[in-house]
C-alpha cells in the first residue's frame, strides 16, 4: 500500500485545511487508515482514524474540530481541519495498518498555523 498525502500549507488561527490521502497498491487490504502528527520536539500523536467498517476515533485535541471521512470510489482519505490553532503546527502523516506485520506510512505533509 502506498499513501500520498497533499493539502498542507500555511494557515491563520481560526482558518481550516483539507489534507487529503490518496491510497494506491493492495487498498483493499486496509483494515485502518488515518493522520498522526508530530510537532517539532514533540512525540508523534495519533489524530483520527476511520476502520474499513466506518467507525471513526479521535484525539481529544481534535475533537470537535477534525472530521475523517473517506472516498472509497477515489481510495482517498479526508481530514478536514476546522478553527485551526498554532498548536496544530506539525507535519502530518497519514499511516495505513493492513495487519501487525504490515503497515504503510506516507511522505508527511507540513501544517503552520499562525495566531
Amino acid at each position: 500500500v502506498q499513501l500520498v498525502e497533499s493539502g498542507g500549507g500555511s494557515v491563520q488561527a481560526g482558518d481550516s485545511l483539507r489534507l487529503p490521502c490518496a491510497a494506491s497498491g493492495s487498498t483493499l487490504s486496509i483494515n485502518l487508515i488515518g493522520w498522526h502528527r508530530q510537532a517539532p520536539g514533540e512525540r508523534r500523536e495519533a489524530v483520527a482514524f476511520i476502520t474499513r467498517a466506518g467507525n471513526t476515533n479521535y484525539a481529544d485535541s481534535g475533537k470537535g474540530r477534525f472530521t475523517i471521512s473517506r472516498d472509497n470510489a477515489k481510495n482517498t482519505i479526508y481530514l478536514q481541519m476546522n478553527s485551526l490553532k498554532p498548536e496544530d503546527t506539525a507535519v502530518y502523516s497519514c499511516y495505513g495498518w493492513v495487519r501487525p506485520t504490515e503497515d504503510s506510512w506516507g511522505q508527511g505533509t507540513q501544517v503552520t498555523v499562525s495566531s
